[in-house]
């Protein structure tokens, strides 16, 4: 009995087709728990686009994979006399400090990642020129976006600047790799540079943009009757009605019930979020699973493999094989399989 990862793979390639075609030039990234599908998938996947070049978060990442046959970019900034994992000859490192730029040997291949308003890391404007021109092999500068802008800034703006303090800095950029612009504002920065290449690195839209596409399922593993006021459980709680208690796969090893914190927009998800909070405090919580359209409470926090969950007496309970639906954080949901339909 697993937790499942369900995929339309007609639809989930048609899909990563149409991205391709909307951001010609576009770099697959494939890191993490490779958005729940794994990152070997992911590698297999990216070598059928053909785009030449695969993304990865770490270095770790980029020896697993291996087996791609094109260039391997580490998104992971390159820190000076770290370990070096056995890379692949194609792989090409992030350098965000000067130092770290210096460090590695002449012609290793480079991307210099830029500060941006994201603010994380990167190179400054005026530091720039201080790369010694016979250190690494510069194969082009990266810039990772903010998502939001409440100021109302002008993402083109930012890039268009950088672009121009590059070229300022006697290295005209023959490639930028950007990450979080839409594909009318890399068509903007085509057209104002032509001379430059502008790829976007995507992995969220590309892999999990079409959520019909990918299904959650848990199999339900023990079915059990519970009365009112009967005690369950490891904290033995008293149910709060008649009902079932259904034992369904996932857990904390796979995610489930580990959530990541949330950026609230306006008022009504700051409610939610505090009605939320409310019920939690006594001892509700609503689960990501569903049966019959309904969405189930926790009956305890989740085990490390399991879930324990309760059905109220008035819903016709699964029966031991079933599989409930289950919403779920691809990005932090580890699945015992995934399986093509």
């Amino acid at each position: 009995m697993t937790l499942s990862l369900y995929v339309d793979t007609a639809r989930w390639r048609a899909h990563q087709r149409a991205v391709l075609a909307e951001f010609p030039g576009l770099v697959p990234v494939a890191k993490g728990n490779g958005y729940g599908l794994g990152n070997a998938r992911l590698t297999e996947e990216a070598a059928q686009l053909g785009t030449g070049v695969l993304a990865v978060g770490t270095a770790q990442e980029a020896a697993a994979a291996a087996g791609y046959p094109g260039d391997l970019l580490v998104l992971t900034p390159y820190r000076a006399g770290e370990e070096d994992p056995g890379l692949p000859e194609r792989t090409v490192r992030t350098v965000a400090h000067v130092e770290a730029f210096r460090a590695l040997p002449a012609g290793t291949r480079v991307v210099v990642e830029c500060m941006t308003g994201m603010r994380r890391h990167g190179i400054a404007r005026a530091d720039l020129s201080k790369l010694p021109a016979d250190g690494p092999s510069v194969e082009g500068y990266a810039l990772h976006l903010p998502l939001d802008r409440p100021d109302g800034s002008d993402p083109v703006a930012e890039v268009t600047t950088w672009v121009r303090a590059i070229g300022a800095a006697g290295r005209p950029p023959a490639t930028v790799y950007l990450s979080h612009l839409a594909a009318a504002d890399v068509t903007r920065l085509a057209e104002r540079f032509p001379e430059t290449a502008f790829r976007s690195r995507i992995g969220t839209r590309l892999w999990l943009g079409d959520v019909q596409a990918l299904r959650a399922q848990a199999a339900v593993l023990d079915v059990t009757p519970v009365a009112r006021g009967e005690r369950y459980g490891y904290r033995q709680r008293r149910a709060p009605s008649g009902g079932h208690l259904l034992v369904a796969t996932g857990g904390t090893a796979h995610g489930v019930g580990m959530e990541a914190p949330k950026y609230l927009h306006g008022l009504v998800p700051r409610a939610k979020g505090l009605a939320r909070a409310g019920l939690a405090a006594v001892n509700r919580t609503l689960s990501p699973y569903a049966w019959a359209g309904r969405q189930l409470w926790f009956a305890e926090p989740p085990h490390m493999q399991v879930s324990i969950l309760f059905l109220p007496g008035d819903v016709k309970p699964p029966v031991i094989g079933d599989e409930l639906s289950l919403t779920v954080r691809h990005t932090t949901t580890h699945f015992d399989r995934v399986v093509d339909r």
